[in-house]
């Protein structure tokens, strides 16, 4: 049976290199930035809040580790490896696609607010094979935005930095939001139809548009 310690008895202290050790396979570990105080507390007290503030300082002024300002204190990480030309390439094109993708969902956003004006004015007023074309339309539309955002955010491309991932990250949560505002949309238009057929034509309708919900 392994040795079990005695009630009081403590881990031995770390020498200075140990505990930058420590910290420096930490930081290689989690990939992602921590304050001396995280990175403490994470550790369960092994390198004391003092101690890895210092730590930290010295081995960033050493270009060991990156450090920068977060607010009121100073977050650190590894040293992330430098981008490569083809990667920073693939950057500039889902930047570019970023922005066509934006474009596009403006203007199908006005082209629906056109669509939902038409029928509260009135279904006789938006023939129904018109109709049709204009939901379909945008049913493909959006699945090719969806599509789009999906591969540009899947990972298999490979990431420059956290910033970037970030940003990366927060486009996609974007478009999400967009995706699902469309959705709603979708629905909508469909009451204001619904609200303006006949009962007994509402599946027949709904099949007409090609609508599978």
């Amino acid at each position: 049976m392994a040795p079990t310690k005695k009630d009081g008895e403590k881990e031995a202290k770390l020498t200075p290199e140990q505990s930058a050790a420590l910290i420096l396979d930490y930081l290689r570990k989690q990939n992602r930035p921590y304050s001396a105080t995280d990175i403490s507390s994470n550790l369960k007290n092994r390198v004391t809040k003092a101690a890895a503030a210092k730590l930290l300082k010295d081995m960033h002024e050493r270009n060991e580790i990156e450090g920068r300002a977060a607010g009121k204190q100073i977050v650190y990480h590894v040293i992330q490896d430098e981008p490569d030309e083809s990667a920073v390439e693939q950057l500039a094109a889902m930047e570019s696609e970023t922005t066509r993708l934006r474009e596009t969902t403006t203007a199908l956003k006005t082209e629906e607010k056109e669509l939902r004006l038409s029928l509260r004015e009135g279904a006789s007023q938006v023939p129904m094979a018109d109709l049709k074309t204009s939901v379909a339309a945008l049913d493909q539309q959006k699945s090719e935005l969806t599509a789009r955002l999906v591969k540009l955010t899947s990972g298999n491309m490979k990431p420059i930095s956290l910033e970037e991932r970030d940003k990366v990250a927060l486009e996609h949560r974007k478009w999400q939001k967009v995706s699902n505002a469309r959705k709603k949309i979708r629905n909508e238009l469909w009451k204001e139809i619904e609200g303006l057929t006949e009962k007994d034509k509402i599946e027949e309708t709904k099949e007409e548009l090609g609508l599978e919900f």
